[in-house]
């Protein structure tokens, strides 16, 4: 029997504090470039809890007002450290927090303006949801919160 292999839906978040920066961390797994935290939504696991989870690891952060912002998708890109094929579900979030502890994945992260994440050395992803976000673009799709349903 051939195992298929699918595209691996995750979650990313675009986190403002209080202030209105934006936190970005630097990871091994983009090319110890930075990007916004998130990863895998787990089966049984909704979208939304899936973003907190994530945020939550890797961050220590909590966070609020969430809204969907784009969808973009990453077929084998050479800067992953692993040869994966993902759908990348962004949202803009906020945090009443600034005390971050980053897990394994992030080696440092900053509290940065928009304008200026832009001048960091960003993984591709992160770069067009920063643009996107400050050209205010309509979102690339349309996300509809999700029921899980017991049978």
């Amino acid at each position: 029997m051939v195992e298929k292999s699918y595209p691996e839906p995750t979650v990313g978040a675009l986190i403002f504090n209080p202030e209105g920066k934006i936190f970005l961390m630097r990871t091994y797994k983009w090319a110890d470039k930075y990007a916004i935290p998130g990863g895998h939504i787990e089966l049984g696991e909704t979208i939304e809890d899936a973003l907190r989870r994530e945020v939550k690891e890797e961050t220590g952060l909590d966070i609020y007002d969430i809204e969907f912002f784009s969808l973009q998708e990453s077929i084998f890109d050479k800067n992953f450290w692993k040869k994966k094929h993902f759908l990348f579900l962004d949202f803009v979030c906020k945090t009443k927090s600034l005390e971050v502890k980053l897990n394994e994945e992030g080696q440092e992260y900053v509290w940065v303006s928009l304008e200026n994440a832009l001048n960091l050395p960003l993984d591709s992803y992160t770069r067009r949801l920063l643009e996107a976000y400050r050209n205010r673009q309509e979102p690339t799709a349309i996300f509809i919160k999700g029921q899980i349903s017991e049978k």
